[in-house]
């Protein structure tokens, strides 16, 4: 068996694009599948005996003898035969279609040979055949770092693995069918590399314009020009583009585009497009054989923060990963030292610092967040870093005119209120995510630490970064999102509490309700359901106000076009109003449900929280420790103010540096509504910028 494998694998390559085999050659492959013994069959394997078969018969001897049915799983001589015939058949076929003239001594090196356009991918695998680990990730795909970037657009855009066979189309229907058929009536253009570089250079745009005003980690500049060099006629010795790095944004494009290409892939599957699958698919599988998530450097970082929200966001997802880039990505950081003031300073290259300062920043922030939300430890902590805020150069700008995505969120505050609630988030997620909460409950100390330092926050940043009152419809999508964004993380924050605090209950009155002591005994028992109740209104009004942002989004549609940064609020929002049989969850689902264009998983969550919905209405109010505690909340609650100190106690520990302070009365969002105050800063930088592009047109 190890030789058949062997031998089929090195058959394999033959066929994925090197050359066909001559008739000599098939001759003894036939010939040595006669001479070799049998597979065992599983019955025989997993009693780990000797299988005797006898030729002509279908069982074995053991198999006949106990009337058992005779089956083997793993790749026999007849799969691999009909393999082999279907696969040769199959590339004759294409050969008899288009000739080209081969140069042996270059297609030994290359698996493409670089003779212009190519109207055969040689990336085509043989279609519908499912073939084993050793044949998919052993020799495929072969590409490397010195890879020409037009070949790496051939596996990129190679018809997709399970593309109906050409034999059963032609009995079918008496005539051959496109394998990119099941990609769309349009899809069959990508038999043309002229259409496949016109493809890129829109999907590299779409990139550009929706992803790297959220995700600013290219140069725009650079990557267009060495693109367009890279599939020009004379591509020069400059070195390629990381195939890795093409893949990632070619899949993003994919996710936001209206290409005729794409609406018709969507169109065919009920508004999903299979093509964007099996880009990002074909791009985790480029980024793995090309060792991104194992190498520390530059590039590696980027991808890895790229395809970390490029794939589905549910984290029970088995093919996506979940958390595996960015981990991969911020490892490499620390590696690369990064997180050290001095030696981030000591990187010569401007542009080099400032997209490896920016991804720091990126990483950290992420990491604390997702650690909060899914439930993990995270890898960061306070003391891991000293580097400051980012503060790199300026990117060059096309039209000399608009400030960077980088500059424009530096200025208006978002990295250092947005790191300062992710410290929140860090210690949050190392508190109530033990196993010792798990089983006892939140200590009453611990959850008073955290309700202290949210409000704290909102004091602080939420009128810098949040939406004003004045919400000014003629912002620019960075500022609108941006500012979206920040004010829902904050508002996420408590419901996560929240949700924490129903599911495992406060220590204190846990305690007194395993022992089956009196509830009035608790000491201050008061204060503690006082505290609860403070949280259960902070979260209500989060809620609703996520809600209320949401349909704000969804008016303008653009959920289609965010690239996962507000996904989880909307999904958390949903589930708390679902569960408290809140009308305003149809915003929420809505949402979601404009949200499934790019992330298939919000459509299921918008199900699930509908389906939540339906029942806390036929059967009431879906809660445990916090169930009795809602009762007392108002249905419109206002933000909440520091509680008093309970007889005998302190001022409650913060992870930052906590201090006096007077609430400002931020009014709730109900759905038509009022909004904070915007500062003064803000309001200038966008008036600013405003009269500069009035200026400019």
């Amino acid at each position: 068996m190890r030789v058949l494998i062997c031998y089929g694998a090195h058959f394999f390559q033959l066929l994925s694009g090197l050359a066909l085999p001559t008739p000599s050659m098939q001759s003894q492959i036939h010939e040595l599948a006669k001479t070799l013994p049998p597979p065992s069959c599983d019955n025989c394997r997993s009693r780990k005996v000797k299988c005797h078969r006898i030729p002509g018969q279908e069982k074995c001897q053991h198999c006949q003898s106990k009337n058992y049915p005779c089956t083997t799983s793993q790749l026999t001589f007849s799969s691999f035969s009909h393999f082999v015939q279907q696969a040769t058949s199959e590339r004759k076929r294409n050969s008899t279609t288009v000739r080209k003239p081969r140069n042996p001594a270059t297609m030994a090196s290359s698996p493409i040979s670089d003779n212009g356009n190519h109207s055969i991918s040689p990336y085509l695998m043989p279609s519908g055949t499912t073939l084993p680990l050793v044949f998919k990730y052993g020799f495929y795909p072969p590409i490397t770092l010195d890879t020409p970037t037009r070949d790496v657009l051939s596996y990129l855009f190679a018809p997709p693995e399970d593309a109906p066979s050409s034999d059963s189309n032609m009995l079918n229907s008496g005539r051959s069918q496109s394998p990119y058929a099941v990609w769309g009536d349009q899809a069959v253009k990508l038999e043309d590399d002229v259409f496949k570089s016109e493809l890129a250079f829109d999907l590299m745009e779409i990139y550009f314009q929706i992803v790297h005003s959220r995700l600013p980690l290219l140069n725009p500049t650079q990557f267009r020009n060495r693109l367009r060099t890279s599939l020009s006629s004379n591509p020069g010795s400059e070195k390629p583009l990381h195939p890795a790095l093409v893949a990632t944004v070619l899949a993003w494009g994919t996710k936001f585009s209206e290409h005729p290409l794409l609406i018709a892939d969507r169109q065919s599957h009920k508004g999903q497009s299979l093509m964007s699958k099996t880009m990002i698919n074909r791009t985790r599988d480029l980024a793995e054989a090309l060792k991104v998530h194992r190498i520390p450097n530059q590039d590696h970082v980027v991808i890895g923060l790229l395809v970390e929200t490029l794939q589905s966001q549910n984290p029970e997802d088995p093919s996506a990963f979940h958390g595996f880039w960015l981990t991969a990505a911020t490892r490499h950081l620390l590696d690369l030292q990064i997180n050290h003031k001095s030696v981030a300073a000591q990187i010569p290259d401007t542009e080099t610092r400032g997209t490896l300062i920016f991804a720091w920043w990126m990483a950290c922030i992420c990491d604390a967040y997702s650690s909060l939300y899914y439930r993990h430890k995270p890898v960061l902590d306070d003391d891991d870093y000293d580097i400051d805020f980012y503060t790199a150069d300026p990117q060059i700008s096309l039209d000399g005119g608009a400030p960077s995505p980088r500059e424009q969120l530096e200025f208006l505050g978002y990295y250092r209120a947005a790191h300062s609630l992710a410290r929140t988030a860090r210690q949050m997620s190392r508190q109530l995510w033990r196993p010792i909460t798990d089983a006892d409950g939140i200590p009453f100390e611990t959850l008073r630490t955290f309700a202290s330092a949210l409000r704290i926050w909102r004091d602080k940043y939420l009128a810098h970064v949040g939406v004003p009152k004045n919400y000014n419809t003629g912002w620019d999508f960075v500022a609108t999102v941006s500012r979206f964004a920040s004010d829902a993380q904050y508002h996420v924050m408590w419901i996560v509490l929240f949700n924490a605090l129903d599911e495992f209950g406060v220590k204190e009155l846990n305690e007194y309700d395993r022992n089956g002591s009196s509830p009035g005994n608790v000491q201050n028992r008061a204060y503690i359901e006082d505290s609860m109740r403070r949280v259960g209104e902070e979260a209500l009004n989060g809620a609703l106000r996520i809600a209320a942002l949401t349909s704000v989004l969804s008016a303008n549609e653009y959920l289609k076009l965010d690239p996962a940064v507000v996904e989880f609020h909307i999904i958390a929002a949903g589930h708390i109003l679902a569960r408290l049989g809140r009308h305003e969850v149809t915003t929420c689902i809505a949402g979601l449900e404009q949200y499934s264009h790019s992330y298939e998983e919000a459509g299921d969550h918008a199900q699930d929280i509908r389906k939540t919905y339906q029942q806390v209405r036929n059967s009431g109010v879906d809660l445990n420790h916090m169930a009795a505690i809602v009762k007392q909340i108002p249905a419109f609650p206002a933000t909440t103010t520091e509680p008093e100190n309970p007889p005998g106690g302190r001022e409650p520990m913060s992870p930052s540096v906590l201090g006096s302070f007077q609430m400002n009365g931020m009014l709730n969002m109900d759905g038509t509504a009022i909004l904070m105050d915007v500062d003064e800063e803000a309001t200038a930088f966008v008036a600013a910028h405003n009269t500069k592009n009035e200026v400019s047109a």
